[in-house]
């Protein structure tokens, strides 16, 4: 049986074929490593704490109830980020504003962004939920604090992107811009293996994840193409199947492997959509295309889109390449009809 490979190993073994490799970004994965192992220790223990379920009784900048876990799972990634130098700031879902590491601001080369816990509402209900990070090249001079220039770059210019999904595993999924590759963590020992190596989703897949509670909301060309997807059609496979978590972490992960389309359109009550381009999109967006898969707002690829405030949001159409450029075609009839 072949020795099967830690994400430590994987680390140093690979951190040469890193971009701007010096060792920097493999600690920082290493940190990211570190604060995943600690958020599901405490997820481990929903249920069995009261004190890490339910509200804080406040909301974060975009007004959405903070859930304890959320407020925790944000402390502990910005302390293990903070405690290394290779990052001189970071962003989070959960804080209204950046935050400049004083250490970071004269050696590190990095700044992350975070959604912390993503799909946190769920908690309650024992539903997977996830972490999403992004990591960029720091723009400001080495020396200077972080500012707001470091954190508004378009997702191609990204150097890692990740997630960690907290289910019935948990699992730790990420790409250098050298493919994909997820890690399942192993409880017994408290280490991340390889598992699965260098991921790529299938051109074609048999399932759509949109919350049709909105079917109404949508745009003429969202429902058209969520009609498509339901019809009988044994040339395409269809129908597809409808599959919808609400943790986007979640879903997001199921397409990956098994191919789909994750759907979250503009709706008339949210025009720009819902989901966050730093913290959401934009690392999803990076792991889809190093997957071969696509991911638009429905007009333009999300990696080329330029952010204008920390918490911007998007539509957003991700998942395999030949449904993506499908329903991208619903869109196009919309816009010459109209």
């Amino acid at each position: 049986m072949p020795r099967i490979t830690t994400l430590g190993e994987y680390i140093v073994q690979n951190q040469q074929s890193f971009p701007y490799a010096k060792g920097e970004l493999s600690r920082l994965l290493s940190s990211i490593r570190l604060a995943a192992k600690i958020v599901n220790s405490e997820i481990n223990k929903a249920g069995l704490v009261d004190e890490i379920m339910g509200d804080v009784g406040t909301t974060n900048v975009q007004g959405e109830d903070q859930k304890k876990l959320d407020v925790y799972a944000n402390h502990i990634f910005k302390e293990a980020i903070r405690r290394r130098f290779e990052v001189c700031g970071m962003a989070s879902e959960e804080e209204d504003d950046f935050i400049a590491f004083d250490g970071g601001c004269k050696t590190g080369n990095y700044i992350l962004l975070t959604d912390p816990l993503d799909g946190s509402s769920n908690i309650d209900v024992n539903v997977s939920i996830g972490t999403i990070f992004s990591i960029y090249r720091r723009l400001s001079p080495i020396g200077e604090f972080a500012n707001i220039d470091d954190f508004l770059q378009p997702g191609s210019e990204q150097v890692a992107a990740g997630y960690v999904i907290y289910g019935s595993s948990t699992m730790l999924v990420f790409s250098t811009g050298q493919g994909v590759n997820g890690f399942t963590f192993d409880p017994s020992v408290g280490v991340f293996y390889l598992s699965h190596p260098d991921i790529k989703i299938p051109d074609n897949g048999k399932i759509y994840s949109i919350n049709e509670g909105n079917y109404r909301a949508f745009s003429e060309g969202v429902r058209q193409y969520v009609d498509y997807c339901k019809e009988s059609d044994s040339a395409t496979n269809r129908p597809y199947s409808g599959r919808y978590i609400g943790s986007m972490v979640a879903d997001f992960h199921r397409n990956l492997i098994k191919g789909g389309i994750y759907i979250y359109p503009a709706t008339k009550k949210n025009p720009k959509g819902k989901l966050r381009l730093l913290y959401e999109c934009n690392p999803m967006a990076y792991l889809i295309k190093e997957a071969g898969g696509l991911a638009t707002d429905g007009h333009r690829d999300i990696l080329d889109l330029k952010p204008s405030e920390l918490h911007e949001r998007t539509p957003l159409f991700i998942g395999s390449k030949n449904m993506v450029e499908k329903a991208m075609e619903f869109l196009k009839q919309e816009e010459t009809v109209s």
